[in-house]
């Protein structure tokens, strides 16, 4: 993906708007490469978060840390440590959660269950911003801020805004259709480093139930 220009109608309605409109169009400028430099370049990433969810009244319901590692395109890994374990394990093929104590493994097809979703963005391919429009960028306090919204708008998502401090994503807030936020913070992170490719295969451990069927590699050929 390349840098887009500004088109000549932008120009000469910037011109007549005045300088506030004219850093404004740069700062959208910005963040839009930042998403685009992401999507180009960024293969493997790898780094601790912190998530927080919260209701419509602002109130924090839910707090969960662990590590993340993604391989691009399709294959990501997120394990939470707090407050209890689980895994999110997407193979190119499914996606398979875990949840350690109550021993219980949810497999779902992944093409369908991420599908205009965050998830998507951060660890599907190229064209997966296809699926997503820009809604502009800010500033605040040295991190630049892009709000992006999905095509699908029964996708359950409002939007989400990226983060990026010094060109690495730091942030990440998700915005649902039940008015709940979901805020997440990446701290340690690394990128382009190889990661074991183990690391996203998964086998249902002997003393877990299995919820859904997964997807075999035949069955997603076209």
């Amino acid at each position: 993906m390349t840098r887009k220009s500004l088109s000549i109608v932008t120009i000469v309605a910037l011109c007549l708007a005045g300088p506030a409109a004219w850093a404004q169009a740069r700062i959208d400028e910005v963040g839009e490469q930042l998403v685009n430099d992401f999507i180009d370049n960024v293969i493997t990433l790898q780094g601790r978060f912190e998530q927080s969810l919260i209701d419509a009244e602002g109130i924090v319901q839910e707090r969960s840390s662990g590590t993340l590692e993604i391989e691009r395109p399709g294959r990501f890994r997120w394990s939470y440590s707090e407050p209890y374990e689980q895994w999110l394990v997407a193979d190119g093929l499914n996606i398979w959660s875990y949840d350690v104590d109550l021993a219980q493994v949810t497999v779902k097809p992944q093409a369908k269950a991420l599908a205009n979703t965050p998830a998507l963005l951060l660890g599907g391919s190229e064209d997966a911003l296809s699926q997503f429009s820009f809604d502009g960028s800010m500033v605040e306090k040295g991190t630049t801020w892009v709000r992006m919204i999905p095509v699908d708008t029964k996708s359950g998502f409002e939007r989400m805004e990226l983060g990026f401090m010094n060109g690495q994503l730091t942030r990440m807030v998700f915005f649902d259709n039940l008015d709940q936020t979901t805020l997440v913070a990446l701290y340690d992170v690394t990128t382009n480093e190889p990661i074991d490719s183990e690391r996203f295969e998964f086998q249902v451990p002997d003393d877990a139930d299995l919820v859904g069927t997964p997807v075999m590699a035949e069955e997603s050929s076209p």
